[in-house]
């Protein structure tokens, strides 16, 4: 009888976006390694200098594990291009820029944001919304395998964001088997899933085994703060994932309650396990 595999040791990303927020963005970098992450991740690097970010991954020994390409006009209420009529040319720009920090930045992973439908499900605006989202899609895979990258799609929950196009996980699995591409993968956000369908450990099991989850993403439920608090259990999910044999990456993408390091007990209580 063949031993089961040996439980892979967990990998935590601090999203600079979201944690070491009392300081500029630059200087989370080294906060981050400094509590122990060897991996970041962030909303959008192209906002800042380019040779300040890649110097400090360097300096640092850190790895950039995932950013959002350019989401649209953030502060006029966009979230994201790739659903939205007459923006296919602002899209692929998009993307092309996007694809161009990745390979600068040894990224892996490119987050594209679908956008919001501003009608209800079932309407004929909305299904052309998906057809253009799905189309979008089909051709930043095609431009992610030439620069060795991953598009990465994330279910959004419609509480925190309204009107967003992906909601539910099985949403994204259908359009990432219907494209086929190894380049096209889904962040699974265990809040926005929980707040939307619940029964997390039973999707870990069914969604981790296809080998489409390509990154992961944390947070209390329901007040995104540290995963340590809240109706998820964060302590059983670790085990879930490394009986799952996960070796991807999960970002931190909480809201802290009080300082950032003063908070992360949860992580070496996690990395202890």
């Amino acid at each position: 009888m063949l031993a089961a595999p040996p439980a892979p040791s967990l990998r935590f990303a601090a999203n600079l976006s979201w944690l070491y927020t009392e300081r500029p963005f630059l200087d989370r970098f080294e906060a981050a390694a400094r509590d122990g992450f060897t991996g970041v991740e962030c909303l959008f690097p192209h906002e800042h200098p380019q040779a300040e970010i890649a110097a400090r991954l360097r300096d640092l020994g850190l790895q950039l594990v995932l950013f959002n390409a350019a989401p649209g006009r953030w502060t006029d209420g966009e979230r994201g291009l790739a659903c939205l009529d007459g923006r296919s040319a602002d899209f692929q720009s998009s993307v092309h820029a996007a694809l161009g920090l990745a390979t600068d930045l040894a990224c892996p992973r490119i987050h594209v944001m679908a956008g919001l439908c501003p009608h209800p499900a079932a309407t004929p605006e909305c299904d052309a919304a998906s057809d253009r989202y799905e189309t979008n899609l089909r051709w930043a895979a095609e431009q992610a395998q030439s620069h060795g990258c991953t598009i990465m799609i994330e279910p959004i929950n419609p509480r925190d964001m309204p009107g967003y196009l992906l909601t539910h996980q099985a949403q994204a699995h259908e359009l990432v088997q219907r494209i086929g591409s190894p380049h096209l993968q889904v962040q699974m956000d265990l809040y926005h899933c929980q707040i939307v369908e619940g029964d997390v450990s039973m999707r870990l099991r069914q969604w981790l085994p296809t080998c489409q989850v390509g990154h992961i993403q944390i947070a209390a439920v329901p007040d995104r703060g540290e995963p340590d608090q809240g109706e998820l259990h964060y302590p059983w999910l670790w085990d879930e994932l490394r009986r799952l044999q996960w070796t991807g990456w999960i970002g931190c993408e909480y809201r802290p309650r009080a300082g950032t390091s003063q908070g992360l007990s949860w992580l070496k209580q996690a990395m202890a396990a």
